[in-house]
């Protein structure tokens, strides 16, 4: 039964991918000029990521939580599909407003400023770092599983790891039109043996296997049901917590942006990542950990020994070489993502001797740094994957909740309207990332030696972005184009007129017609989103640095007051015409915006609307 079913899967897989292989511009494409990815390569290079964490996190999972973890690595797998659609409606955000690529940076500094994008920028960093040495560390741990003697020698397993850090940045360095080939080659033959493993996994399931899952469903709902509310919640979040780095990578789709279109592609990418690790993931856990194995003797190369029992001999060595060259591969998506990262914070800042390019087009200089990087990290912790696997989910949920903060904070702002196309519930954003708030206070209390590195790499990062904020911000050079409260008093006080208008405008509305010499349309900026285009000589662009927009439109009324004390002044708002939802979160600046009358009585105020014509 066993070898009919292999064959046929075997077959299958074949004729897929001869299709695959006769499409044009499956991988990469030119067009105008520049080398682009499409949403399969974006897809495979994360999948890699994420797929590595089968060979490790079933077993590190249970060596806390036991056999739960098979239903709380599923439970997480749903939650980061829900996470996706959320990177999804960021990558948009990030489009629409001119900023490819960057991720949780680049959104972040749009939203919070740099300062705040700096401890985005130490988070990932982080993550990425223990990405590429966990994975490099458990690559040589699942290479030699058949040969105990080299597991055992700290040295020999060390230069082994440095090797792998150093090959892959060396595979960067050639250009991302061959790391791209080279990963779909990777990602078939991992195709082939890990649909082979669960097949026969679930040939071989029997009453047993069905036992153990029906006891992890058990011991789950028992951690759920312990009478009290506040315990049941922590340990659903303490759970969750141990088991989210089987979902580590997923954050690389939209850090990697910039090498696709559009942010459609990011969001097919998402979806075949839902499609693929989404459903494995989970599925390979539970075959696992429902088997008959001694998981403490096995915690280094577990889903290998279970492909062994499965199989055999050499189908374990056929697994173990799979785990070695995809875990490999995950340390290439680590150069990859963590290049893309400080390539953007490099061109904000102008450091452009860090960004240059080799004739691959590859940023040479930054995958020599992150190698110098990964390789101390791994001496440094002896290249032990449980200190790594503990100081990994730190840097990781932390990346997740300024992601998920920044993205309620800005819809709080905005609203729907800004972003038609595709933007998701702002209540289920809101539980999202209280849930992650919790993983990311149980880890830093559970997980010292990450939460120290996590706060030490962040204090090291905000004190030299403080340094590059003050003197080399980009927004300094918006600041400078903007205009002159005292300008616009002189022009005003120029005016015939006995009435003048004041009338204050969003950054992005539409083009005014035949503005008259008695109004004033007033803009507040953001700097970091760049400054609007002049739409008429009486338009006037203010940034908004540190005081909120309300006190920007105090003080600027209380400089009309004493300037034009003789003028009759009226000073216009916008009517807001979106959804009651929308219309509630503005509803702090309608709030304060009540009270200006009292504040300036010999002034006339109005919410506007004009109707279509």
């Amino acid at each position: 039964m066993k070898l009919i079913v292999l064959v046929l899967l075997n077959l299958s897989l074949v004729w897929t991918f001869i299709l695959l292989l006769r499409k044009p511009n499956l991988i990469t494409y030119s067009q105008a000029g520049k080398l682009w990815l499409t949403w399969l390569a974006v897809g495979i290079i994360t999948l890699m990521d994420e797929f590595t964490s089968i060979f490790y996190v079933p077993a590190e999972a249970h060596r806390f939580i036991g056999l739960s973890a098979i239903v709380f690595i599923a439970l997480t797998s749903i939650l980061m599909r829900f996470m996706s659609t959320r990177f999804t409606e960021i990558a948009e955000i990030l489009e629409h407003n001119g900023l490819i690529g960057g991720g949780v940076y680049s959104f972040s500094y749009l939203v919070l400023g740099p300062m705040i994008s700096f401890v985005a920028v130490s988070s990932i960093m982080v993550d990425y770092t223990l990405t590429a040495c966990i994975s490099a560390v458990s690559a040589v741990l699942n290479a030699s599983s058949f040969f105990p003697h080299v597991a055992q020698a700290t040295t020999l397993v060390i230069v082994l790891v440095l090797a792998i850090l150093w090959a892959i940045a060396g595979l960067n360095i050639l250009g991302i039109r061959e790391n791209a080939r080279f990963t779909f080659f990777i990602f078939a033959l991992a195709a082939f043996v890990i649909l082979n493993l669960i097949a026969s996994g679930l040939v071989s399931f029997d009453a047993s296997n069905f036992a153990r899952l029906k006891q992890a469903g058990s011991d789950a709902l028992g951690s759920l049901h312990t009478g009290s509310l506040l315990h049941d919640y922590g340990n659903f979040i303490s759970h969750l917590a141990f088991c989210i780095l089987a979902y580590s990578g997923i954050e690389s789709v939209i850090q990697t942006a910039g090498l696709v279109r559009s942010w459609r592609d990011s969001r097919r990418a998402y979806l075949f990542l839902a499609c693929t690790v989404g459903i494995v993931t989970p599925l390979v856990a539970a075959l696992a950990l429902s088997a008959p194995l001694n998981f403490k003797a096995h915690e280094g190369d577990l889903i290998t020994h279970y492909a062994t029992v499965l199989n055999g001999t050499f189908f374990g060595i056929l697994v173990a070489g799979l785990a070695s060259l995809t875990l490999t591969m995950a340390v290439n998506t680590a150069f990859v993502a963590s290049s893309e990262l400080l390539e953007r914070v490099a061109h904000r800042y102008g450091f452009n001797w860090l960004i240059a390019t080799n004739r691959r087009n590859s940023l040479y200089r930054i995958h020599m740094i992150n190698a110098t990087f990964f390789s101390i990290i791994v001496i440094v912790t002896s290249g032990s994957q449980e200190v790594l696997a503990d100081m990994y989910a730190i840097g990781l949920v932390a990346s997740f909740c300024i992601n998920l903060g920044s993205l309620l904070i800005y819809r709080y702002f905005t609203g729907t309207k800004e972003v038609v196309p595709y933007y998701t519930s702002r209540l289920g954003t809101l539980i999202l990332w209280i849930i992650l708030v919790g993983c990311f206070i149980f880890l830093a209390i559970d997980k010292p030696h990450g939460t120290a590195l996590w706060a030490g790499v962040t204090a090291f990062v905000l004190v030299a972005g403080w340094f590059l904020a003050k003197h080399r911000a980009p927004e300094i050079v918006q600041i400078g184009q903007s205009d002159n409260e005292m300008e616009m008093m002189l022009n005003l006080s120029e005016s015939s007129a006995d009435e003048l208008h004041i009338i204050f405008r969003r950054p992005r509305e539409e083009s005014l017609e035949q503005p008259k010499e008695n109004e004033a349309y007033v803009t507040f900026f953001t700097p970091r989103q760049g400054i609007p285009p002049k739409m008429a000589k009486n338009h006037y662009r203010f940034p908004l640095t540190r005081s909120s927009l309300y006190q920007r439109i105090l003080l600027l009324l209380r400089l009309l007051q004493y300037e034009l004390p003789d003028k009759n002044i009226t000073v216009h708002f916008g009517w807001p015409l979106s959804s009651w939802l929308d219309r509630f979160a503005i509803g702090v600046m309608v709030f304060n915006l009540m009270k200006l009358p009292k504040k300036f009585s010999q002034f006339n105020f109005r919410i506007d609307y004009f109707g279509s014509k």
